[in-house]
């Protein structure tokens, strides 16, 4: 294969000079240096299990690339852990972090003028990250999922992350000690990789496959195992060959392909931060698409087929058993767009049709789990530019919720109420100025929303926030309200004591007071003021767009 890469650069000119004597000095050849030079991209990091395991899989990789007839330059990211980075500041820097991978990436490959990138997708921001800066940068590019955690077990029966997390709200009510989840916290991680369910790790995982940026067939993927590995060195045999053939994501990243990301997420009950991470890549690719639009489209048309916890009962390595992503879209392919192009160089079509029978755990469209929507995109008074719901497999989940606003500044004063027994049935607990430019960075109300269902309060109390929650929260929650209170919202002027309507069936969030009312706390003004920050937040909070628009850091 030959073509001109742009990392040669022309003998005798300045740039080709230093660079030579750069490289020649960490011990590369002349014939090296004519190589398609990849960039392995890993967020290892000793603060997170999640990323435990990267350095281990970088080697393979790095490995399979030069095999191949290319060159690897290992580069290092920020690593952002929803359980670990959130602590600060309200887990304020949580989404910040994935624009701040994305152009730390940028930095790092355009400025380098590599040829193409492999990047090692972990913790919940660094899949939807690198496929930003893919989509940005347009150079040759796999994603690599690097897999999901072992859950352990306690008493003999099985605990995992999910566990923990909505016990805290158990340990609120007294329903659970505090040493019982001590105990519940030291076995409920067993290895490396991300969370056990369907979170929104393994929900981008999965998206990173179905838009075709991963090799078809690997997610999802328990971490460590032979079977990451070997799609993990595929990846690195095969990022070589797209270089050469010029294999670009602006060929992958199409209005079809983001189309059948939604069918995919819709068929799992997937995260709800699928949405707002999808509409950040196309804005990044430039592919005209609107994904709550996608959402209301696809919704009345793809059937729940596949509950994993936390929709269901069904863990994440059954789905994987089962055939996984590629089992979704066979199942789906009377739906989806076949022709979509993947890194493999193959259609999804081709993919569909030599892949093995799924398994059982994936049902058919004639024979789903729920034939309604698992994800919808609500609107109404308080959310006129959208929000998210999960349903899941809309079980226990009545179709109308009415009930009086109780109004939080923070998840840690909301989590207060709940253990002072004021969050009671019919409470509508609002949750505001978190969002991306308010919190800024959209603040943490997923451990509330957690907390909520461990203390058996979801399907009488509903959360309402312009801040973030996590793909393994359930209930009524209400998340990602745009306009957020710090853009004018009408999230900003709900008080204590104020109607709320949700209507599932109509897809909406209703303020239900007077016009006259609202007008005269308008002319007041919002009670919420924006945090004041400096560093990196002040940054975000000065350049984020909307999270309509994928909470992005570029102008519109």
């Amino acid at each position: 294969m030959t073509r001109k890469l742009r990392s040669n650069f022309e003998e005798g000119s300045p740039r080709w000079a230093v660079r030579r004597a750069q490289w020649r000095a960490l011990g590369l050849s002349d014939e090296d240096m004519r190589k398609p030079k990849i960039a392995v991209v890993n967020s290892s990091s000793e603060l997170s299990i999640c990323f435990s395991h990267l350095d281990g899989i970088a080697a393979a990789v790095k490995q399979a690339v030069r095999e191949a007839g290319g060159l690897a330059f290992e580069i290092r990211t920020c690593a952002p852990s929803d359980f670990v980075t959130s602590a600060g500041k309200q887990g304020r820097y949580i989404l910040p972090s994935r624009d701040l991978l994305v152009n730390d990436i940028e930095v790092q490959v355009e400025g380098a003028q590599l040829d193409g990138m492999i990047c090692l997708a972990s913790c919940d921001k660094t899949a939807p990250g690198q496929m930003m800066a893919a989509a940005r940068l347009d150079v040759p590019t796999l994603i690599v999922p690097c897999g999901y955690q072992p859950h352990g077990t306690l008493d003999g029966c099985a605990v995992d992350i999910e566990e923990v997390y909505e016990s805290v709200g158990r340990v609120a009510t007294g329903e659970i000690s505090l040493e019982r989840l001590g105990r519940m916290c030291d076995v409920a991680i067993g290895g490396p990789g991300v969370c056990a369910g369907m979170g929104t790790a393994n929900t981008m995982h999965i998206a990173a496959e179905v838009l075709g940026l991963a090799l078809p067939g690997g997610t999802p993927v328990r971490a460590n195992s032979e079977r990451m590995f070997e799609y993990a060195r595929a990846a690195g045999r095969r990022v070589v060959e797209a270089v050469w053939e010029d294999l670009r994501p602006s060929r992958i990243l199409t209005p079809q392909a983001f189309e059948n990301a939604v069918m995919a997420g819709l068929a799992l009950s997937a995260s709800i931060n699928l949405a707002r991470h999808l509409q950040a890549i196309a804005v990044e690719a430039r592919c005209p698409v609107q994904i709550y639009d996608l959402y209301d489209r696809a919704g009345e048309r793809v059937p729940l087929l596949c509950a994993v916890r936390p929709n269901g009962e069904t863990r994440i390595e059954q789905l994987e058993a089962a055939g996984g992503a590629r089992a979704v879209m066979q199942r789906l392919r009377t739906l989806v767009h076949g022709e979509c192009l993947t890194v493999s160089g193959r259609s999804w079509a081709e993919e569909i049709a030599a892949a093995p029978e799924p398994g059982a755990v994936v049902r058919t469209i004639d024979d789903p789990i729920s034939r309604k929507a698992s994800v919808v995109v609500m609107r109404g008074n308080l959310a006129t530019e959208g929000a998210i719901l999960k349903l899941g497999d809309a079980g226990g989940k009545a179709s109308r919720f009415e009930g009086r606003a109780l109004v939080f500044d923070s998840q840690e004063a909301a989590l207060q109420a709940l253990r002072d027994g004021r969050i009671v049935p019919g409470t509508v607990a609002v949750l505001r100025g978190m969002g991306a430019r308010g919190g800024p960075g959209m603040a943490l109300a997923s451990g509330f929303v957690a907390a909520v269902e461990g203390a058996g309060r979801s399907r009488d109390v509903a959360v309402v926030t312009d801040g973030q929650l996590s793909g393994l929260n359930r209930g009524i929650a209400i998340g990602l309200v745009s306009p957020e209170a710090a853009a004018g919202g009408l999230i900003a002027f709900v008080e204590d004591d104020d109607p709320v309507v949700v209507d599932i069936e109509r897809r909406t969030v209703t303020l239900a007071v007077d016009e006259g009312e609202l007008a005269r706390r308008r002319e007041r003004g919002p009670t919420v003021a924006p945090a004041e920050e400096r560093g990196w937040l002040s940054v975000y909070a000065r350049t984020v767009q909307p999270i309509s628009r994928g909470a992005v850091l570029i102008e519109p």
